[in-house]
């Protein structure tokens, strides 16, 4: 049997809901998934983004949004993120045997972008990806910062993502979005060796 691997039991899910006057989202997650997902926020390109997620992280996905699109796709976007960082943080629970760390570099024909992160409990986000278009279909590039940083606040984690080069817009969106559900896959991977949680405070 391998040293690093997935848990045996799809039991690390959660079913996150939550309603204001401006969005109405549910979303559940399988940490331990095959990579299935059902995906429908009104935003077509932010739709193909979390499906990458899902698929090239192995997460089993749902997500039902009804945003003020009549506005903008802001609310959507961001709220989205608090909700999936959120049910990332249900699913793990008490994070114990977690690798905790995960870190991948992911090319995307031109584009090379980097994602780092610790499932710490402490929320921090570095970003610096640049896009060159300012709307990728109806969702605004300046919305994927505003995802990320939601995502870390609700899920507790420090999350990186560095663009080392990169020209085409929509592969730089891309490349962020499946290097982060590969390092989160490997953060969230079960390791035998790692006996309660990987913390010398004993707590994550």
């Amino acid at each position: 049997m391998p040293a690093k691997r997935k848990a045996l039991s799809s039991c690390r899910t959660a079913t996150v809901e939550r309603k204001t006057k401006e969005t109405e989202i549910r979303i559940t997650l399988n940490i331990d998934g095959s990579g299935i997902s059902k995906i429908n926020t009104g935003v077509g390109f932010f739709d193909h983004m979390l499906d990458c997620f899902a698929r090239h992280g192995q997460f089993d996905l749902s997500v039902s949004c009804k945003g003020d699109l009549n506005v903008d796709c802001h609310h959507t976007v961001e709220d989205t993120g608090i909700v999936l960082g959120t049910a990332i943080r249900e699913a793990l629970g008490d994070k114990c045997g977690i690798r905790r760390y995960g870190c991948f570099s992911l090319p995307m024909d031109e584009a090379l972008v980097l994602c780092a992160v610790d499932m710490s409990g402490r929320s921090y986000l570095v970003f610096d990806p640049v896009f060159r278009a300012k709307k990728l279909g109806t969702m605004d590039t300046e919305m994927f910062k505003e995802f990320f940083r939601a995502v870390s606040s609700s899920a507790a984690m420090n999350l990186h993502l560095h663009e080392f080069y990169g020209e085409n817009s929509h592969h730089v969106a891309e490349a962020c979005f499946k290097a982060f559900a590969r390092a989160l896959d490997e953060a969230t991977e079960i390791d035998p060796r790692i006996k309660g949680v990987l913390s010398t405070k004993e707590v994550l």
